[in-house]
């Protein structure tokens, strides 16, 4: 199904129809303040492990990363948070990043790393929020496969080609094509292990 969501202001009534999908352990590609994603309820194992097969990953070795609504529920999700991390997070967020962070109780199982490690996102979108605000708790948040801009950034294309793979496609507009900056916090220092120019 494709549902079109108003980007500024998304329509309560269809936020709640995916919403009921996610929390049926549906799985969903919408958009995010980068590429638009594929996304389910974090704590739905079987919803997980679609994503994984649409991506061809080892859920173990796949790297997902949850979408928080804000700073708060972000710091529900790892360990605790120095105040220089803070400061960091708060500058940085919301927005176009990805900070690899070490993972709480909270986080399942299924979505730890090797290293017990999580990647936590707090995208500037408003129709994620919305559908986070809704659920209660994080989206799990990877990467559409696909070679051509299109079909990560066009959601009639990414219809097209997912319709049989995914029960939403969330139609929020011509997506961004550049993925989100990947900062890795669990050392001393933080490093940029995937740098984007904007």
């Amino acid at each position: 199904m494709l549902l079109h969501l108003h980007p500024d202001n998304p329509q309560p009534r269809n936020v709640k129809t995916i919403v009921e999908c996610l929390l049926d352990g549906g799985v969903i590609i919408y958009p995010t303040d980068t590429i638009y994603g594929l996304g389910c309820d974090i704590f739905q194992h079987k919803a997980i492990e679609r994503i994984c097969r649409i991506k061809q990953v080892d859920p173990a070795k796949a790297q997902l990363s949850f979408i928080c609504y804000d700073l708060s529920d972000l710091s529900s999700y790892t360990k605790s948070i120095s105040t220089p991390l803070y400061r960091l997070l708060k500058t940085y967020l919301p927005g176009p990043y990805t900070f690899i962070l070490p993972a709480s109780k909270q986080v399942p199982k299924i979505l730890k790393s090797k290293k017990d490690t999580i990647g936590l996102r707090v995208p500037d979108n408003i129709i994620a929020r919305s559908l986070i605000r809704e659920l209660g708790h994080p989206i799990l948040s990877s990467s559409l496969p696909g070679d051509m801009i299109e079909d990560y950034t066009d959601p009639e294309m990414m219809h097209e080609k997912f319709e049989n793979l995914v029960d939403i496609v969330v139609d929020g507009g011509i997506g961004g094509a550049i993925p989100s900056t990947i900062v890795d916090c669990t050392g001393d220092e933080p490093v940029v292990t995937r740098k984007v120019d904007r």
